[in-house]
């Protein structure tokens, strides 16, 4: 009798539980395979340098690098929680502008893009912040590399964030 009990307890668990994740799933989008040039809901933050849309693109930031706050089995890094929070600052009203380049994807599927809120471009933004580093290794247009050079020596000679550690 116990032991039926038992069985009968897991099962309307394990029933809960499905059906839980069936509901908080049905709601969400599924990512587009391709996306232009525009104004976006921004869903969500990931960290200082991935979002998501509201139509379930995962969005990376071009030429911004942000300390790690979510990469499994890797800790929290300094300044990562800062950058976030930029983020999340900078995108507060949902709305963004996106701006493509010449890599549309990177290699984990995430559609690469400046973001723009009016006249301000995000990864300028925290890089100019000390809170993420400029990354001009990849195919990207020259006027942008440059304005992220610039930024990034902004924040350096300013001690910025990441670049106020010794």
């Amino acid at each position: 009798m116990l032991r039926a009990n038992r069985l009968i307890v897991l099962l309307v668990i394990a029933v809960v539980v499905v059906a839980s994740r069936w509901w908080e799933g049905r709601d969400k989008p599924d990512a587009p395979e391709s996306l232009a040039e525009g104004d976006y809901r921004v869903e969500r933050v990931v960290d200082g340098d991935t979002l998501y849309l509201k139509n379930g693109a995962k969005i990376r930031l071009i030429g911004a690098d942000t300390p790690e706050t979510v990469m499994k089995n890797h800790p929290v890094e300094p300044w990562g929680p800062e950058a976030t929070e930029f983020t999340k600052n900078f995108v507060r009203h949902g709305t963004v502008r996106l701006q493509f380049d010449r890599e549309r994807k990177d290699r984990y599927g995430r559609f690469l893009a400046h973001v723009w809120v009016d006249d301000e471009l995000l990864s300028e933004e925290l890089i100019r912040a000390g809170l993420a580093r400029a990354v001009t290794k990849y195919p990207y247009s020259r006027s942008m590399k440059t304005r992220f050079r610039r930024a990034e020596d902004e924040a350096r000679e300013a001690r910025r964030g990441i670049w106020s550690e010794p």
